[in-house]
């Protein structure tokens, strides 16, 4: 099936309105809405994985693409996040356009010691203990199994970074190491159960840190039929040149001391990075200027009032987070976690180096002869956007993917509003910009773009 469909490269403040406002104003479709956390054993160690699913409450109403099938979202929030970061988005996909929504928690962030799935408390005790990820109902990872570390190597980007390293021979070690292969089968598996092959079309989207990995599953699970991505990140080997082009340009404050340049990433497989206030000041920054130029300096304790009153209101999230391996292509550290799993294992020479291959794979598409074609990708940026700019996506990401053999479709378009957290509420857009961008995904698919 081929298509004229395509989206612009830039859509006006104006256009993004109207077309926020006509997605809201649309007639509500009535909605059932329904979690299902599953085991699944991965590595030898059993993990929780939970899910929430948003669809139509008439199975009539369900959307169906060009190709007759059924059409379904898998979501992945972002860096501090679990599914109901994704809340928004998956109530207008499926109660504006009919999409069915599964939002999937990465392994270790669904709160299963409470209904409500909210987490209690503050990330960083009074008594210096941490947060920490509940990977299997029942499993707590004590204070003994970790130190806590003060980083500050990264400090223009991230302040002073809070980091509990698992020590060698804990459970902690071992979860650290093996959750990456455990994050893939359960993608796998959520769609199995809610989006079986031949039913559906499945489309593909990871809010920021989430888009590594809504990238290379597209090619792991058959009925993937397309990325449609919103400020995300692209998978792990082309972010991680963007990361470096865009310190060098002086888009991200992530540096070298001595050079000046742009730092390589090298987060260790067993570090958790402890999210804190800091991480909503990181963004505050940059939306502000976008917004008010250099005068938002002069109200930066009223920025920091709304940072410090908005942290109070996220820190029911999770807030932890050992991504940036998978995101920014840490070969070291990939490999690294992939021979303590396979030590603990006690697998032989052979069964390792498969292992270590198939995590080095994660950041990467597969372009060997016979794999599936890497499907259609549509990318949103907003206009204040701190990690995605026009510049790094016509100069690094666009160019990268037409490098590749044979190169996917790939469109990268620009709004003229909205930031980061593109559902976060802003003056004229009580949802942020995500009905526009659950508007420009429907209009994709039904107009072809990903068939």
């Amino acid at each position: 099936m081929t298509t004229g469909w395509e989206p612009k490269t830039f859509y006006p403040y104006d256009d993004v309105l109207a077309s926020s406002e006509a997605t809201r104003g649309m007639t509500d479709i009535p909605l059932k809405e329904t979690e299902d956390v599953f085991r699944i054993e991965s590595l030898g160690l059993p993990w929780d994985i939970g899910v929430y699913v948003t669809e139509p409450a008439d199975p009539a109403r369900a959307t169906r693409g060009p190709d007759g099938r059924k059409t379904g979202f898998l979501l992945l929030h972002g860096g501090s996040g679990d599914f109901k970061s994704m809340s928004t988005l998956a109530k207008l996909l499926a109660g504006k356009y009919g999409h069915k929504a599964m939002a999937m928690t990465f392994p270790g962030r669904h709160y299963l010691s409470d209904p409500k799935r909210d987490w209690p408390g503050d990330t960083i005790s009074p008594d210096g203990s941490v947060r920490t990820p509940i990977w299997a109902e029942g499993e707590i990872i004590t204070r003994d199994q970790y130190d806590v570390i003060s980083d500050t190597s990264m400090r223009g980007r991230y302040g002073t970074r809070t980091l509990a390293r698992a020590k060698p021979g804990s459970r902690f070690y071992d979860r650290m190491a093996a959750w990456p292969v455990a994050f893939e089968d359960g993608m796998i598996e959520a769609c199995r159960r809610h989006f079986p092959v031949g039913d559906w079309a499945i489309f593909t989207n990871g809010h920021s840190t989430g888009g590594a990995f809504s990238a290379y599953i597209t090619q792991r699970i058959p009925n993937v039929a397309g990325q449609a991505e919103v400020e995300t990140a692209p998978i792990g080997f082309i972010n991680d040149v963007k990361h470096d082009w865009s310190g060098a340009m002086g888009k991200i404050g992530t540096y070298d001391r001595v050079t000046s340049k742009p730092a390589p990433r090298f987060d260790p497989f067993n570090e958790l990075y402890i999210r804190t206030w800091r991480d909503l000041a990181r963004y505050a920054g940059p939306e502000a200027l976008g917004r008010e130029g250099p005068t938002a300096l002069m109200r930066l304790p009223w920025l920091m009032e709304d940072v410090l009153d908005a942290w109070g209101r996220a820190k029911i999230r999770p807030n932890f987070k050992a991504e940036y391996i998978v995101t920014h292509n840490v070969r070291a550290s990939l490999e690294a976690g992939a021979r303590a799993a396979a030590a603990r294992l006690g697998m032989d020479a052979s069964a390792t180096e498969a292992l270590v291959k198939r995590y080095l794979n994660y950041c990467y598409y597969d372009m060997s002869p016979g794999a599936k074609p890497i499907p259609p990708i549509l990318y949103i940026n907003s206009k204040d956007s701190r990690d995605n700019s026009p510049e790094a996506y016509n100069e690094i990401i666009l160019p990268m993917f037409a490098e590749l053999s044979p190169a996917p479709k790939v469109r990268a378009t620009q709004f003229g509003a909205g930031v980061h957290v593109y559902y976060k509420a802003e003056p004229n857009f009580p949802q942020g910009i995500a009905p526009a961008v659950a508007n420009l995904f429907n209009e994709a698919i039904m107009n072809g773009f990903y068939y």
